[in-house]
């Protein structure tokens, strides 16, 4: 679902948007093009009513109402709330992403602190990371309507091998009226804690360690459980939605070309489309639309995020780490650079230019500079001193602490 073009925009150049304007999936054409065409017919259909099927005093009638509406929708402060309610949607969409549930730490954790490569180590390591893959799946079947598809009861989460039918069966006589994605998270410390007695993790920093990893997760998910919930309140959504549809309903009428030999301001020249109209409900409904596409990205939209692709890839990787590489390490042989004091690795040609020198501060050529010899200043500059500290010609003796530091006297040279 998600459009990725972060490589058609690597490098500046001239005109260098102007590829993503031609693409389909992901677009603003997509989401608008209904809306735009909508908008299109009700105009072409008033500015026709108004040529061709009004009698001289409706059209009278016609032409002040379209001023008046023209005047006044003006007055919806549509740029301001729109602005300021899509950057608060932009915001919570992000802070989402950043806090989906990845495994990466956890299962790196528990490939090199659960020790063992007997069956029953090999055992408990894909156990407890069967259980913090089972905590995302529980997260994510109630926030997003594609895993809530692919897994709609628990059933199919026993059947996919998150969840053993023994495991289901404890799930689910546990007696709560809430959301029950945390149990896994316990089994995961309880397990854990049994590592530890058992030897199996052999230090008890580690098993903190281990603790505290798991929390982070639990605090990413309840993060993701806490938006889905409290979402932006819908009195401002209301608003903004008012807000813009009601100043281009007004723009059906206010913005119709009127007849120029009635002499109205703005109205000398009859254009038949309204294209800075067009455009300005363009971008304006537009924007809505993406303040629509990303309050909540666990949909089925263009732009929403993968969460299919991040359960299978957690899970088939996190079991990778903590199955198949447990202590699977390559011969420690000399790096090519063993004997070499100044390694510096090759560029290719087509990397030559990133080359570049170090970078010693913005003072470094500085010491080039000519600079003008200095002498000491006459001892009558820091004769306040003289009652403290001892001052000679060219220094003076400040006490600092319980000792003294020798601070030399300089002066620019006429």
């Amino acid at each position: 679902m998600t459009v990725t073009y972060s490589s058609k925009v690597a490098n500046a150049s001239f005109f260098g948007f102007h590829r993503l304007l031609l693409r389909w999936k992901g677009s603003i054409y997509k989401l608008l093009y209904r809306e735009f065409a909508l908008f299109v017919l009700l105009y072409t259909f008033l500015s026709v009513v108004y040529r061709f099927f009004f009698s001289e005093h409706q059209k009278r009638l016609f032409e002040k109402l379209s001023l008046y509406c023209e005047t006044y929708a003006e007055q919806i402060p549509v740029t301001f709330v729109l602005g300021f309610y899509v950057t608060l949607v932009v915001n919570r969409w992000w802070n989402q992403f950043v806090n989906l549930p990845w495994p990466d730490r956890l299962m790196i954790h528990i490939s090199s602190c659960v020790k063992g490569k007997d069956e029953y180590g090999r055992l408990l390591r894909r156990t407890l990371m069967r259980y913090v893959n089972l905590t995302s799946v529980l997260i994510f079947r109630s926030v997003s309507r594609a895993v809530c598809k692919r897994f709609p009861t628990i059933e199919h989460v026993v059947e996919a091998g998150f969840m053993t039918p023994e495991e289901r069966k404890m799930y689910e006589n546990i007696r709560s009226p809430h959301l029950k994605y945390w149990i896994p998270v316990v089994w995961f410390c309880n397990l854990a804690s049994k590592a530890r007695e058992e030897g199996r993790i052999q230090d008890s920093i580690d098993l903190q360690n281990l603790l505290n990893e798991i929390n982070g997760l639990r605090a990413w998910c309840s993060t993701l459980f806490g938006y889905d919930w409290v979402g932006v309140p819908l009195v401002y959504t209301q608003v903004v939605t008012l807000a813009v549809y009601t100043f281009f309903l007004a723009s059906l009428i206010g913005r119709q070309f009127l007849d120029p030999t009635q002499g109205y301001q703005g109205h000398d020249l009859d254009l038949y489309i309204p294209v800075f109209t067009l455009l300005q409900f363009f971008f304006y409904a537009g924007w809505l639309k993406v303040a629509e596409q990303l309050i909540n990205p666990f949909g089925e939209d263009d732009d929403d995020f993968e969460v299919n692709w991040v359960i299978d890839r957690s899970l088939q990787v996190s079991l990778l780490a903590v199955d198949e590489m447990h202590m699977n390490l390559p011969t420690m042989t000399k790096d090519m650079y063993w004997n070499d004091s100044d390694a510096r690795p090759p560029y290719t040609l087509a990397a030559a230019d990133s080359c570049i020198p170090s970078f010693l501060g913005s003072t470094t050529d500085m010491g080039s500079a000519t600079i003008p010899p200095l002498k000491a200043r006459p001892p009558i500059l820091y004769r306040s001193f003289m009652s403290v500290c001892p001052v000679t010609s060219t220094a003076v003796s400040v006490p600092v602490g319980t000792g003294w530091i020798f601070l030399p006297l300089w002066s620019e040279s006429n």
